[in-house]
């Protein structure tokens, strides 16, 4: 495909759409995409994390079994509406 030349692919509308509007554009779509209402799941913990904790394995430990917990929850909410 030449330069220039946009009417052989099959992204061609999308292209064609950008070309035209990127004037009146600013910035990037994803910089203004729409915020989640809910906000993303955090494990704390007792103390700050430094390079030399020696306790990350505990840490790890938490973390994996926070995100198992939530993963269960998602499963258990699609059982619950496929019945």
């Amino acid at each position: 495909m030449a330069a220039g030349d946009l009417s052989k692919g099959i992204y061609d509308h999308l292209y064609r759409r950008f070309f035209e509007s990127r004037a009146g554009k600013q910035g990037y779509d994803f910089q203004h995409a729409p915020g989640g209402a809910a906000p993303p799941p955090v494990v704390t913990f007792r103390e700050k994390l430094r390079w030399w904790t020696l306790d990350r394995w505990r840490r790890r430990k938490q973390i994996l079994s926070e995100r198992d917990r939530l993963q269960r929850e998602i499963v258990e909410i699609k059982k619950r509406t496929s019945k």
